[in-house]
């Protein structure tokens, strides 16, 4: 019998120190970069945008990926293309942690206007405020000092 899996996660991380270094110009590259890297590794991207200092991303999981896997690859791939490349001066790293939070398939198109939407949301709410409310949501408990 096969293996069937409908595991939609909404991924977030920063980068080091929440540095704005993402410009608006050559963020595309990077999106599809990363859509590669999904795309290789049999997940589907519904969705990737973000703002100066972090990323959002829906994606489903291929029932052979595991998470944190994924996030390793998407990250550390990414960051040495963005490297090789001098994408995004003074970039050194993405930050050490991540948010990952699962949704049903009904929640896909919200989230997908969610994440299309980061440049409007982000003139009124921080990427901190932003990713407290995300932990709130999931019902997540977390410590503050460990949100920098």
């Amino acid at each position: 019998m096969s293996s069937y899996t409908q595991t939609l996660y909404h991924i977030t991380f920063s980068t080091k120190y929440r540095e704005p270094l993402l410009l608006p110009e050559k963020r595309d590259l990077l999106f599809s970069y990363i859509w590669g890297i999904i795309k290789n590794k049999k997940c589907h991207l519904y969705r990737i945008n973000g703002v100066n200092d972090h990323l959002h991303i829906l994606s489903n999981l291929h029932s052979t990926v595991c998470l944190a896997d994924f996030i390793k690859v998407i990250k550390s791939s990414s960051t040495k293309w963005i490297k090789e490349n001098d994408i995004f001066p003074g970039f050194q790293n993405w930050q050490d942690g991540y948010g990952a939070f699962t949704h049903s398939i009904d929640a896909k198109d919200s989230i997908i206007e969610y994440i299309k939407n980061q440049e409007e949301h982000h003139k009124r709410v921080s990427f901190e405020e932003e990713f407290k409310h995300l932990l709130q949501q999931a019902e997540i408990d977390f410590q503050e000092k460990f949100l920098i």
